[in-house]
């Protein structure tokens, strides 16, 4: 359950607006398996593993005061691309020694095609987790994915189950590429912010001209060098408070979070079962994430302007 990776979102209308019907709404679309034709499935999972989840009717949130935890579970079938390419040749190469004629484009894709629908039944499928949280303080909606893409597939299936879901890409009023690019040419963070050693640089002018750094001094003459040759921070490692550390993007996704006290805090406590350690762990995640949150927000001049998102497929 704990994070490792943020996207967030703003609710473009009160937390409250959301919260009515979604456990009826969520429990009308649970996950269930791909059948044999079908090259994915998604649906919702009980956020919490154990005994009441194999009741007849889970709980798909989890809820502690002003934060409701969804999870989502999505299978695919894993049929290579480079697996189809040579079944469908070695087929097409059968039908024209035996039929004496050249197969052209059009019936090669079909063959294809075909060849496609009679492998998916024999593929192995893979299943994954994706977790997401409703924040009453912030107005937001934190999801657990390394890209937008995933993070999206979230929304959507949020979008399907409840028929609408209005929420929004957030921005801020500084750019955060400005603002970090400040922090490493002043060799110092503001806002309760330490640098680490990770950083990524591009140069503006060239969007493929890009500077990766991982463990390395970025108080170094190297590093200012870069920044004043004019090259921006697109990503850069900090930690927050002494609390918990990650990478901050130019487009407000954090990776690689962590939050090592707060985990042994919790692998220290005696709670009973599962849901109890479920409760402990996120309350201790989300109130150390929204604190964070503040800070990264006024560092950035403040949430700006919601652009609105459309469903992407």
């Amino acid at each position: 359950m704990w994070f490792r990776n943020l996207r967030f979102y703003c609710l473009t209308k009160p937390f409250d607006y959301y919260v009515e019907g979604l456990e009826e709404a969520l429990s009308d679309q649970p996950f269930r398996p791909c059948n044999n034709y079908e090259k994915s499935t998604m649906g919702w999972v009980a956020p919490v593993q154990d005994d009441i989840t194999e009741a007849a009717d889970p709980p798909y949130t989890q809820v502690i005061e002003g934060y409701i935890m969804l999870c989502a579970k999505k299978q695919e079938r894993l049929l290579p691309a480079s697996v189809v390419r040579e079944a469908a040749n070695d087929k097409i190469v059968e039908i024209e020694e035996r039929q004496g004629r050249k197969i052209y484009r059009k019936e090669k894709r079909q063959i294809q095609e075909d060849t496609a629908s009679m492998l998916l039944p024999q593929a192995f499928t893979r299943s994954q987790l994706t977790y997401g949280y409703l924040s009453k303080k912030e107005n937001l909606l934190i999801v657990n994915a390394a890209t937008p893409a995933k993070a999206e597939e979230f929304i959507n299936l949020l979008r399907d189950t409840l028929g609408t879901f209005p929420v929004g890409l957030p921005s801020s009023n500084r750019s955060p590429s400005d603002v970090m690019t400040r922090w490493l040419k002043d060799q110092k963070a503001t806002n309760s912010f330490e640098l680490t050693e990770d950083c990524e640089l591009f140069n503006p002018l060239d969007g493929a001209n890009i500077i990766r750094c991982k463990g390395q001094d970025l108080k170094s003459e190297e590093i200012a060098t870069h920044i004043e040759s004019g090259k921006k921070a697109k990503n850069l490692g900090v930690i927050w408070n002494n609390f918990l550390s990650c990478n901050v993007g130019d487009d407000l996704g954090i990776k690689r979070l962590r939050l090592e006290e707060i985990r042994e805090e919790s692998e220290s406590s005696n709670e009973e079962n599962a849901r109890q350690k479920f409760d402990q762990d996120f309350a201790l995640m989300a109130l150390g994430i929204s604190g964070f949150f503040d800070s990264l927000f006024v560092a950035f001049g403040g949430l700006g302007e919601t652009k609105t998102m459309e469903k992407t497929d």
